[in-house]
């Protein structure tokens, strides 16, 4: 009698499902230890390619060092500056002028200036040469310089006398007005003459104060 060959089958263990799912626990409380850890080095690794990456900062450029040559010029000129009304504020005609970087200067040849107050009264300068500052405030006024307001009247109505300064030199600012000389001037008031070595008028004032040899001819005045 042939014996048939049996194959023995041994089940395998399972963990039960609860047994699984503590050792799953275990072993992902213990990654969680190290998980900082992990992504600190990631975030450290990240920074460093990122700044590998980034183009480095230019170089400061040196600060540019202006010069007194010119950098542009003018021949017979004339800049018109109109009010918001309309009607014509100021005008500077030269025959040459240049402008000077470093002191933002503008210095015209053979120039004359015209000027409209609020009131409307005129003012002139000429002079052989007038070197202004970039903001049109400041006027040096050099060789034959003369300054002349025309009669008029203050905003209020109050009359203004004509006056003319004369000189060699004189330095007009218009905020606030004043007009100052440190060399030998002519003042006239009308017709009255006043000669000194040096001269400080003070226009919203319209107090003048003259020092040295001052000479004085005033004409009557019949009421």
């Amino acid at each position: 009698m042939n014996e048939a060959a049996v194959d023995t089958v041994v089940p395998a263990v399972v963990a039960p499902p609860r047994a699984q799912r503590s050792r799953w626990s275990r072993v992902w409380d213990q990654m969680s230890i190290y998980l900082p850890v992990v992504l600190m080095a990631l975030l450290a690794l990240a920074s460093y390619l990122l700044l590998r990456a980034t183009p480095a900062p230019p170089e400061p450029e040196p600060e540019r060092v202006l010069s007194h040559e010119p950098d542009y010029f003018m021949k017979r000129f004339s800049v018109k500056v109109f009010s918001p009304t309309g009607s014509l504020h100021s005008e500077l005609y030269g025959a040459a002028a240049q402008h000077h970087p470093d002191t933002d200067t503008l210095v015209v040849e053979s120039a004359r200036i015209r000027s409209y107050s609020i009131s409307g009264t005129l003012s002139t300068a000429t002079a052989n040469q007038i070197t202004t500052n970039g903001e049109g405030t400041e006027f040096l006024l050099e060789g034959d310089a003369i300054v002349v307001r025309q009669a008029g009247r203050t905003p209020s109505g109050q009359r203004l006398s004509r006056l003319e300064f004369h000189g060699d030199y004189l330095k007009v600012n218009t905020a606030p007005e004043r007009i100052v000389s440190d060399q030998p001037v002519l003042l006239m008031r009308d017709q009255d003459q006043i000669t000194a070595d040096t001269l400080d008028y003070q226009g919203e004032s319209r107090v003048v104060e003259l020092n040295g040899r001052v000479r004085a001819k005033l004409v009557s005045r019949l009421r």
